[in-house]
């Protein structure tokens, strides 16, 4: 993400209706390419109610769909890498992202992680005690990966575009609908602004506003605190995925000023609104969550919060999808972890298209 000229001979103007990691990553990229960028959200920028805010996320490179998507993984880790130098904090803790598989699958996985140049190694369960693994499983360790301090992100790309002066941040501001046709964002008091591009990344409201259909998912998430006698282990140990007796959970390790958080597909439902999701008892989700726990022992470790989460997903892969739905305009359906590790390689794809359009 380093500056380079832009081609266009006047500079675009670029609306960006979302303050997550993906509208604010891709302002940067917009504003270092030589556009003129607004940042509109409802709430604060950033905002502590985007789908993308919270302590951590894990990033891979090594992924299991295969070796083209491993190689965007390894690209959008080195976007990362940059990020760190341009908002000038550490963002990543280099700690590897540890999967739990099934012994016969591992020559599937191992296969496109040769393929694509990525440095994995098993590991026995054994190896790792305070993790729990599925029966019959062994673990294979991305060692390039790591966790990214998703709070920090945010807050650091937020003071780089206040500072930047074609850059205008405008929080509180509620968009009411946007015109895919024309590029046309209209906000809650009736202002209506007009842009050369529009990116619509706006979390669990994108669906109200434009784009392809998406499906609104709530998660339940516990952050605790390790016993003494593992808090050192903990220190080092990495990011886990496909824990737990049914193989669903994921625990992100604490450091840096955060907590131990595990969570699991298995409490993650399907919502119509965020409206009562303050109203919800989040209890037996996080007991749901401790049935098929992804730690040993997890009776020993105190909990210090249990929070629900929100992101959308396209209803047709289930996963993220960037897509354009009107000549000036794109969407972004936020897909947790996953979406914020390859939000970079959004902020790209938009630079990128304002580059052709200037061609």
């Amino acid at each position: 993400m380093a500056a380079a000229p832009a081609r266009r001979r006047t500079a675009a103007a670029v609306v960006i209706v979302g303050a997550g990691v993906t509208g604010l990553l891709t302002a940067v990229g917009c504003a270092l390419a030589g556009h003129r960028v607004t940042v509109l959200d409802r709430g604060a920028i950033p905002n502590p109610q985007s789908s993308s805010f919270d302590q951590h996320r894990v990033i891979r490179t090594l992924s299991p769909d295969g070796a083209d998507a491993t190689r965007r993984m390894i690209a959008a880790r080195h976007r990362w890498r940059e990020l760190e130098t341009l908002l000038g904090t550490r963002l990543h803790r280099p700690v590897g992202v540890v999967t739990a598989w099934p012994r016969e699958r591992l020559a599937e996985l191992t296969a496109p992680a040769a393929e694509a140049g990525v440095r994995v190694r098993t590991v026995e369960p054994w190896t790792l005690p305070h993790l729990e693994f599925p029966p019959d499983s062994t673990g294979v360790m991305d060692e390039a990966a790591g966790v990214l301090l998703a709070e920090r992100v945010l807050h650091a790309a937020a003071r780089w575009l206040a500072a930047h002066p074609a850059v205008t941040l405008r929080p509180y501001c509620a968009v009411t609908g946007i015109d895919a046709d024309s590029g046309k964002v209209r906000v809650a008091d009736g202002e209506r602004t007009g842009a050369d591009l529009v990116l619509l990344a706006a979390g669990p409201w994108t669906r109200e506003l434009a784009g392809p259909p998406v499906v609104l998912h709530r998660q339940t998430m516990v952050y605790l605190r390790p016993p003494p006698d593992a808090a050192r282990w903990w220190e080092q140990a990495p990011a886990a995925g496909g824990l737990g007796t049914d193989g669903r959970a994921w625990a992100v390790p604490p450091g840096a000023g955060t907590l131990l958080k595990i969570s699991s597909d298995a409490v993650r439902r399907e919502v119509d609104t965020t409206a009562d999701c303050e109203a919800e008892d989040q209890a037996p989700w996080a007991e749901r969550l401790a049935a098929a726990p992804p730690l040993t022992g997890l009776h020993r470790y105190t909990v210090v919060a249990v929070k629900p989460c929100h992101y959308t997903s396209d209803a047709d892969t289930g996963g993220p999808l960037l897509a354009r739905v009107g000549p000036a305009v794109w969407s972004r359906a936020a897909c947790g972890g996953s979406g914020f590790s390859a939000a970079p390689l959004v902020a790209d794809r938009i630079v990128d298209v304002l580059r052709e359009g200037a061609a």
